[in-house]
């Protein structure tokens, strides 16, 4: 014998239903729980990096940086003047004297990729005894 449905019951007219059916609300959140369990140990993997504090200034737009040059070759330019190594130092200090007490100008650095990674680091360290401590190296984007 089959048992009547519940909207059989009332004759002919059908009742509406006072529930939800959260079964497939249910199944969805478990679902997305799942992904959400899997992916989220993916998202924080890489390689842990210390990184340091800064209370870096932002850099005076005002003033124009010093530009240092090497190119393949070696040779030295300041601006577009070439400079040999030993005058390097004498005009390093000229550049730190003008700026006087203050915070010593920007200088960017561009070097040859072909050049000796020792070339480049002389030059640096001249930089940094004449005190000359904010180099910027620059690069140019994947050719």
């Amino acid at each position: 014998m089959a048992m009547p449905l519940p909207s059989q019951r009332s004759g002919g007219r059908r009742a509406p239903m006072a529930d939800i059916n959260v079964t497939p609300l249910v199944d969805v959140m478990l679902v997305l729980l799942i992904i959400f369990m899997v992916t989220a140990p993916l998202l924080t993997a890489g390689v842990p990096v210390n990184l340091p504090d800064s209370r870096a200034k932002p850099l005076d737009q005002d003033k124009e940086p010093t530009e240092i040059s090497l190119d393949a070759d070696g040779r030295i330019f300041i601006a577009k003047d070439e400079v040999s190594e030993d005058a390097l130092a004498a005009r390093l200090d000229a550049i730190a004297a003008q700026s006087g007490e203050g915070d010593p100008p920007q200088v960017y650095l561009r070097a040859d990729r072909a050049l000796d990674y020792g070339r480049v680091m002389r030059v640096m360290g001249e930089l940094n005894r004449a005190g000359l401590n904010r180099v910027a190296l620059v690069t140019i984007g994947d050719e």
